[in-house]
């Protein structure tokens, strides 16, 4: 199958999966990045250090098993979510899911920390390779061009200490996390007692 045709065919799936409610264990975060380039690295190291944080958090490979519908899982995830946050890498934006993961958390007005790893914000760009819709080009940029303007983490791994850098992410999780907790209880409307 080509490649045009494998994403149509994703496409329908996705289509088809919205459809159907699912119902699953609720994350704080959702963790969108390259599986290829970050999955045994910062992503699952992050991931950890969260479970450690008692944060709840999704990470694709932890949080699914065989059978689960992938597109209904992720979505229903990041819809749940209060952050998410993006690992950005030089081959990010070649994927469809991280562009697709990435514009949802910013439609969804998600608060989005980015960590762009060996990889600069400049450098991050969706090009129009004919596989997508003009509609899904302009959504993905979008979502590109907010996260490029959004405060993140720079991280090379050939120089920096992994450590550093998951322990500076999972505490700026927290913070933000007690953020959007504060904001909410003070949007709630005084309880009054007679």
């Amino acid at each position: 199958m080509n490649r045009a045709a494998m994403l149509n065919t994703i496409k329908r799936q996705m289509a088809f999966q919205k459809t159907r409610p699912v119902v699953q264990p609720a994350c704080d975060v959702f963790i969108n990045h390259r599986g290829i380039d970050t999955k045994r690295s910062i992503a699952s190291l992050l991931y950890h250090q969260l479970l450690l944080s008692r944060i709840p958090s999704f990470l694709d490979n932890k949080n699914m098993k065989p059978g689960d519908k992938l597109f209904e899982n992720i979505d229903n995830a990041i819809m749940g979510c209060k952050i998410g946050v993006a690992v950005f890498s030089p081959r990010y934006c070649e994927s469809y899911f991280c562009l697709h993961e990435l514009a949802l958390m910013m439609e969804s007005r998600k608060k989005v920390i980015p960590i762009f790893c060996d990889v600069k914000p400049s450098e991050l760009r969706v090009t129009n390779n004919k596989m997508y819709s003009q509609a899904e080009i302009k959504r993905f940029r979008y979502a590109i061009e907010e996260a490029k303007h959004t405060v993140g983490l720079a991280f090379d791994t050939s120089k920096e200490n992994w450590a550093d850098v998951v322990t500076y992410a999972t505490d700026l999780v927290k913070e933000s996390l007690i953020e959007i907790d504060n904001e909410k209880n003070a949007a709630r409307p005084a309880e009054i007692v007679y």
